[in-house]
């Protein structure tokens, strides 16, 4: 099936629209997601982290191969709605010493978290030692200082990299450049700001014997910016327009097998910590022999930040190509 990509900016935010499912039914008085989870901390303990997915208005850039829309508000929402989310979450949560506050865009939008609300979201997570919030390059400015100095923790601040390959970057949509990428993550470290990368594994747009290659050359170029951590996700479809570019052929799921290989090479440079996500992968496609063992590996490796034994198996021919 031959595919018609759009050449502009505007084009093709309106060909990822034209193709979109419905969008989920979220609410302005509560985040549409909150829980604990375990992470590996700066310091290599093993820590608990209250995530919370915030209920907010949509990103303003349209990136080819996001979904996080979904769950998203069509308006701004109103002032003191982001704080009151804040307590919902933490009313249900156990105790952490870390927060996430995610909100599927970028956390100094103004139109997406009201500015006038910092002092009051800050207020709710000042017994925090560590505060993550995510962002697009383009609001990288005064504001993250502004909300740094609120807090008693530290802040950090995590950002889509997506992919080193500069062509493939284009064609994701964002309307970032690796520059701009770049210029982010010095303005963060000249405000003592920590940054978190996250990486997309096999793009589309990539060739897959292509995408190990670039997931490597993007963990070097984040951490050769100063991230402290790097996230590894598999690309996914779900939005409409990867099951376009799919079809088409620009776009296959990574394999376990790749996110072995990627998850590999960025631990053993011991740069930083380096995570896999896990968030639904499917076996449909892997061996259903060495498929959970092989994702708990993965799940240590994110724990312990340490390379464990390749799991081997007689049905497939595992191990991966790390040990090959």
């Amino acid at each position: 099936m031959a595919l018609t990509y759009p050449q502009s900016a505007a084009a093709r935010d309106q060909w990822i629209l034209d193709r979109r499912p419905a969008r989920e039914t979220v609410s302005a008085s509560q985040p549409y997601a909150c829980f604990v989870e375990e992470e590996c901390g700066p310091d290599g303990r093993v820590e608990p982290v209250a995530t919370i997915f915030l209920t907010n208005r949509e990103c303003p850039f349209r990136c080819t191969m996001c979904d996080l829309w979904r769950n998203t508000l069509t308006e701004s929402v109103p002032l003191g709605a982001i704080p009151a989310q804040i307590d919902f979450a933490l009313q249900q949560l156990s105790a952490a010493r870390v927060v996430k506050l995610y909100n599927s865009g970028s956390f100094f939008d103004p139109r997406a978290i009201p500015p006038n609300d910092y002092a009051a979201i800050a207020d709710r997570i000042q017994h925090f030692d560590r505060v993550i919030v995510e962002c697009h390059p383009g609001f990288v400015n005064e504001r993250c200082p502004e909300f740094r100095s609120l807090l008693s923790g530290r802040l950090e601040i995590a950002i889509g990299l997506e992919t080193a390959h500069p062509e493939t970057l284009e064609k994701l949509n964002k309307r970032m450049t690796l520059q701009q990428f770049s210029a982010a993550a010095t303005f963060l470290r000249s405000h003592d700001i920590d940054l978190r990368v996250f990486i997309l594994v096999q793009p589309p747009f990539m060739r897959p014997d292509e995408a190990l290659h670039w997931a490597s050359r993007s963990l070097d170029l984040a951490f050769d910016c100063g991230a402290t951590a790097a996230t590894l996700i598999p690309t996914r479809g779900g939005n409409g327009a990867m099951e376009a570019l799919a079809a088409s052929g620009n776009f296959t799921t990574p394999s376990l097998s790749l996110l072995e290989d990627a998850a590999a090479y960025g631990l053993a440079r011991k740069r930083g910590r380096v995570f896999t996500d896990l968030w639904n992968i499917q076996p449909e496609v892997e061996c259903a022999h060495c498929f959970r063992s092989r994702l708990q590996r993965l799940r240590e490796m994110n724990l312990h930040q340490s390379l464990t034994p390749v799991v081997r198996c007689k049905m497939c021919g595992n191990p991966s190509s790390e040990e090959s």
